[in-house]
């Protein structure tokens, strides 16, 4: 077979590397792709549109990485050309490019979620916000590259962040805000695969299959402090995540979630995330994205003990409900390397230089996100979040050892990151 992957991140290098794994696919496209999936094997970058390289190349199918090209209706693009895609079409994606819609959608299918308002008009959501009081979260509506959402724990953050983001912070995404209460308790994700069509609900085959559960660690510095980010490491599984809570994760969200994709006729053949904070009354829904989790598809994607190919297939022919998902024994650690001064600004073209013998020793695997090839070949940052470092141990122990041992192998100028991802107290909690 042979598959392209769209997209220029660490999930789209660990997706064609999971992809590469399997004796069935020869080739992948990823379009753009870049450093690691430059040399990767199986693997090839092109530059261009997706549906004309997709045509040119007569791929088998393709599998969408971010959520931009999905909310601008790149899978249906795809299906009228009878390329099969793996990501939702842009009725589905809507589930994360409108936070209102999403949030409606919640609440008329019974997904335990947080309450929440919606208001278009600055001076109405302001007052909301002064009878609501802090802490309180403020969402802004579109899609913001990971920047429209604001944590307030004082009344007058949440006063600056709706003005800020009605006044454009974050450009025409903000122009409706989503303000929601606030909920104490840890953050996990649970990504899952999806396949939804009218045939598959007519015949009761219709499927969401949850992934094991795994954790992102949003902020910079360690202990869970400093500025938002885009993920600066990811872990799975989570040994403080019980079967009650996924038996509840699956009654109270899932379940309601499929049921409503259903209901509302959504085309949906790809991957949703499931961002969740475990609350003491449970699992609550605090956003959806419909497509898989970066940095936790590093993360989750090596314990897969399954072809992921098949699983692609499997979504898109409308057979996961029989697709049988087996998960490695241990834990996956991985880390994210970040440049000097990332979130803010960073300066790009620093060369990063590997030792690729040790690195393949340890069997840790190094994700590509923000690094591309020079005109000279050199691998140099491209990006904020450059790479992360996959390991994979018997323990969580073994596994956290091996990551850091790694990244202590790798080297750029600015580079920074967290000393303790996966540790206790590193987890994001309200």
């Amino acid at each position: 077979m042979k598959v392209i992957v769209i997209g220029s991140g660490g999930r789209e290098h660990a997706i064609a590397w999971r992809l590469a794994q399997s004796p069935k696919v020869n080739e992948i496209i990823c379009v753009p792709g870049n450093g690691g999936t430059a040399i990767e094997k199986k693997c090839r970058n092109s530059d261009g549109d997706a549906v004309k390289i997709a045509l040119e190349e007569k791929v088998d199918f393709a599998v969408i990485g971010p959520e931009d090209p999905l909310a601008e209706g790149l899978a249906d693009k795809l299906w009228e050309n009878n390329i099969p895609a793996v990501g939702p079409k842009s009725k589905g994606a809507a589930l994360e490019a409108s936070k209102d819609l999403s949030k409606v959608f919640m609440k008329k299918y019974g997904v335990a979620c947080a309450d929440s308002e919606t208001f278009t008009n600055k001076e109405e959501a302001l007052a909301y916000v002064r009878q609501k009081g802090a802490p309180i979260v403020i969402k802004a509506d579109g899609l913001a590259a990971g920047k429209g959402v604001v944590v307030a724990k004082s009344l007058e953050e949440a006063e600056n962040a709706v003005i800020d983001l009605m006044n454009g912070q974050v450009g025409d995404a903000g122009k409706k805000l989503v303000i929601e209460e606030y909920l104490q308790g840890v953050e996990i994700s649970v990504l899952a695969a999806v396949s939804v069509t009218e045939e598959t609900a007519a015949n009761k085959k219709a499927c969401i299959k949850a992934f094991l559960p795994a954790r992102d660690h949003k902020r910079l510095l360690d202990g869970a402090k400093g500025p938002n980010t885009g993920g600066m490491g990811a872990v799975c599984p989570l040994s403080d995540v019980t079967e009650e809570t996924m038996s509840l994760f699956q009654k109270n969200i899932l379940e309601p979630t499929l049921k409503g994709l259903i209901a509302e006729k959504i085309d949906y053949r790809g991957f949703i995330f499931f961002g969740l904070m475990i609350t003491k009354d449970g699992p609550k829904a605090l956003e959806y994205n419909v497509r898989l989790g970066d940095p936790e598809t590093q993360a989750v994607l090596p314990m897969m003990d399954f072809d992921f190919s098949d699983l692609c297939k499997a979504i898109i022919e409308g057979t996961l409900q029989d697709f049988d998902m087996k998960w490695k024994d241990g834990f996956q650690v991985a880390p994210v390397a970040v440049s000097g001064g990332y979130p803010l600004k960073y300066p790009k073209g620093m060369e990063i230089k590997l030792n690729s013998d040790n690195l393949e020793k340890s069997g840790t695997k190094v994700f590509i996100a923000g690094a591309k090839k020079d005109e000279q070949g050199k691998l140099v940052t491209s990006g904020g979040r450059v790479l992360a470092c996959s390991a994979h141990g018997n323990t969580f122990e073994e596994a956290w050892q091996k990551a850091y041992n790694s990244l202590k192998e790798i080297s750029f100028e600015g580079m920074f990151y967290r000393n303790d991802i996966g540790l206790p107290g590193a987890a994001e909690s309200n």
